[in-house]
C-alpha cells in the first residue's frame, strides 16, 4: 500500500465561508479558530465568515489561512485520518509544520501573521509584481530570466505553469521576451507584493529573529521544504530554511515529485480551494487526490 501526503493551499485559494461548517459543527474545529481569534485579537470567524476586503489583505489573509487548514487538520486527526509526509505551498508550509509536530497551531498561526506584516511592509505598493508564465518549460523561464535584473522565479507550480517575481519593471519586461521566446501567456498576478524575491529578504530576516523565540521540533512525520523540495528530518533545518523561504523560490513541483518517488501516491489537500490538486494532476496522473473544503469532504477518505 502506497502513502499518503496531506498538503496545504497558500495565499490566494482564501474564500469568505472556508472552514465554516467545520467551526459551526465541530467542537474542535470552533476551539481553533476561537483560539487564533484570542492570539490575534480579533474575530477570525468574522474575518473568514463575513465579506470583507480584509480577507484579501496579505497580514490577514495568512492568518486566516491558517486557522482554516489547521482547523480542518485537527478535526481530520480526531477522527483518525492521518499522513505519512505533509508539505504546504509557501505559507501552507506552516501547516504542514503543525501537521509534522514540529511546530504547535498556535505557534504556527502567531507566526504566519508576523510573516504578512512584515511581506506586507517589506516593499511598497506599485514597485513590485508577480506574473504567471504558462506554456514554457522551467529551463526555458530561466534561460531568460537569468539575463534580466531585479526578476526571478517565485514558484516552480506544476509542468506549464510557473511563477516569475520582482520588480515591476522588470517582470514587465521579462513577460515580453518569454512571449517572443514562446510563452503561450504571460498573466499579471492580483498581488500586493513581489513574494518569494530577493526584494524580501530583509522580510526574511526579521522573521528570523521572531523564529528565535518560537520552538521547534523534530518532526513525528517528515514533511518536504518549499526551499529545497527535500525531506525535513531535524529541528535544526527548519528556522534557516523557514527565513530562506520568504525570499527563495517555492520549489511545489520537484517537492511532489520527491514525494511521489518516495512513495506518495494519495494526495489530500486541506483548505479551500483545489489549486494545488491542480498542480498535482499535471505532475503526475496517477496520483489519487482528494480535497477537503467543507466537512461532509471527510467521507471521500473512507
Amino acid at each position: 500500500m502506497g502513502k499518503t501526503a496531506f498538503i496545504f493551499p497558500g495565499q490566494g485559494a482564501q474564500i469568505c465561508g472556508m472552514g465554516q461548517d467545520f467551526y459551526e459543527h465541530t467542537d474542535t474545529g470552533r476551539k481553533v479558530f476561537d483560539r487564533a481569534s484570542e492570539l490575534l485579537g480579533f474575530s477570525v470567524p468574522d474575518l473568514c465568515f463575513t465579506p470583507n476586503d480584509r480577507l484579501d489583505i496579505t497580514e490577514f489573509t495568512q492568518a486566516a489561512m491558517v486557522t482554516v487548514s489547521t482547523a480542518m487538520l485537527k478535526v481530520m486527526e480526531e477522527r483518525g485520518y492521518h499522513a505519512d509526509v505533509t508539505a504546504g505551498l509557501s505559507l501552507g508550509e506552516y501547516c504542514a509544520l503543525a501537521a509534522a509536530g514540529v511546530m504547535t497551531v498556535d505557534d504556527a498561526i502567531l507566526t504566519v501573521r508576523r510573516r504578512g506584516i512584515l511581506m506586507q511592509e517589506a516593499v511598497p505598493a506599485g514597485i513590485g509584481g508577480m506574473s504567471a508564465v504558462l506554456g514554457m518549460n522551467a529551463g526555458q523561464i530561466n534561460e531568460v530570466v537569468d539575463k534580466i535584473e531585479n526578476v526571478q522565479v517565485a514558484n516552480y507550480n506544476c509542468p506549464g505553469q510557473i511563477v516569475i517575481s520582482g520588480k515591476l519593471d522588470a517582470v514587465s519586461e521579462a513577460a515580453e521576451k518569454l512571449k517572443e521566446a514562446g510563452a503561450r501567456r504571460v498573466i499579471p498576478l492580483n498581488v500586493s507584493g513581489p513574494f518569494h524575491s530577493y526584494l524580501l529578504s530583509e522580510a526574511g530576516e526579521k522573521l528570523g529573529q521572531f523564529l528565535e523565540h518560537v520552538e521547534i521540533s523534530d518532526p513525528v512525520i517528515p514533511y518536504v521544504a518549499n526551499v529545497t523540495a527535500g525531506y525535513v528530518t531535524s529541528k535544526d533545518e527548519v528556522k534557516p530554511l523557514l527565513i530562506k523561504q520568504v525570499s527563495s523560490s517555492v520549489r511545489w513541483q520537484q517537492s511532489v515529485e520527491t514525494m511521489i518517488a518516495d512513495g506518495v501516491d494519495r494526495f489530500v489537500e486541506i483548505g479551500p480551494g483545489k489549486t494545488l490538486a491542480g498542480f498535482v494532476k499535471k505532475i503526475s496522473r496517477d496520483a489519487a487526490i482528494v480535497n477537503i473544503e467543507k466537512l461532509k469532504d471527510l467521507e471521500k477518505l473512507k
